[in-house]
C-alpha cells in the first residue's frame, strides 16, 4: 500500500508540484481562492477542460482530496492501472481475501508516486490514519484498510488508486485561470460508480451544459 501516513494528504499536497497538467506556471506564495464562494476546491470535483495540453490528464474526472495555500492534491476518478488487479494485489502484499474481490479496480490516481496507495471511501469507516475529506468522503492510505476490504470488513462504498494528482503553491489556480479546469459539485455516484467511460460528460452534465459548447474561450465555473 505504499507508506503509511495519519495525514495521507498533507505531505503530498506541500511537497510536490510536477503532478500538475503540463504548461502552467508554478506561482509562488499563497494561492487564489478558486471556489465559486471564495473558498478552496477541497471536496469537489475537478474537470478537464476539452483542450488539456497534458495527455495524462486528458478528459479526467479528479476528486479534490486537499487544496490550501500549501497546495492541492486529489485523485482522478475515470482512469484504470491496466496491469495489475485487485487480487494481484492483495497477493503482493500477502493479504487473504475471505470476501470476493475481482469486482474491485484500481484506478490510476495521478502521475505523482504511482507506487503509493490511496482508498476514497465513504465515511461509515474511519480507522487511524484516515482522513474526513468532505460530505461524508473520507480518504485512508494505510495497508489496514486493504485488509479490512478483503475480509469484507471495509467502507460501504470505496475507490481504490495507486498515485495522486498533485500541484504546488498557486499551481492549480494557475492552470484553473488559464482555463484548464472546471469544478462541480461533487456527489456518491460520480465518485464511486464503475461508468468510467460516460463520468467526464457525466461530471460536466453537472454545470448545465454538454462538452461541445465548451472552448478555450470558456472560464471556470
Amino acid at each position: 500500500m505504499g507508506q503509511t501516513t495519519k495525514n495521507p494528504t498533507k505531505s503530498p499536497a506541500a511537497s510536490r508540484g510536477d503532478g500538475g497538467a503540463s504548461g502552467a506556471p508554478k506561482s509562488a506564495g499563497k494561492p487564489a481562492a478558486t471556489g465559486a464562494d471564495g473558498s478552496y476546491l477541497t471536496g469537489k470535483l475537478l474537470i478537464a477542460m476539452p483542450q488539456m495540453p497534458d495527455q495524462r490528464f486528458a478528459r479526467t474526472v479528479i476528486y479534490m482530496c486537499a487544496h490550501s495555500a500549501e497546495g492541492a492534491m486529489g485523485l482522478v476518478l475515470n482512469k484504470l492501472v491496466p496491469s495489475l488487479t485487485f487480487p494481484e494485489l492483495l497477493q503482493q502484499l500477502s493479504i487473504e481475501s475471505k470476501s470476493p474481490t475481482e469486482q474491485i479496480r484500481v484506478h490510476f490516481g495521478g502521475p505523482v508516486e504511482t507506487g503509493r496507495g490511496f482508498v476514497l471511501h465513504s465515511a461509515d469507516y474511519l480507522r487511524d490514519g484516515s482522513l474526513s475529506v468532505a460530505d461524508g468522503i473520507a480518504l485512508t492510505a494505510t495497508i489496514d484498510i486493504l485488509r479490512s476490504i478483503a475480509s469484507g470488513q471495509g467502507p460501504r462504498r470505496s475507490l481504490l488508486a495507486l498515485g495522486y494528482a498533485g500541484w504546488g503553491p498557486g499551481q492549480l489556480d494557475s492552470e484553473i485561470t488559464q482555463n484548464g479546469w472546471l469544478h462541480a459539485p461533487a456527489d456518491e455516484a460520480l465518485l464511486f460508480d464503475r461508468d468510467l467511460d460516460r463520468k467526464w460528460e457525466r461530471a460536466i452534465a453537472k454545470l448545465g451544459f454538454a462538452p461541445e459548447m465548451l472552448s478555450s474561450e470558456v472560464g471556470h465555473a
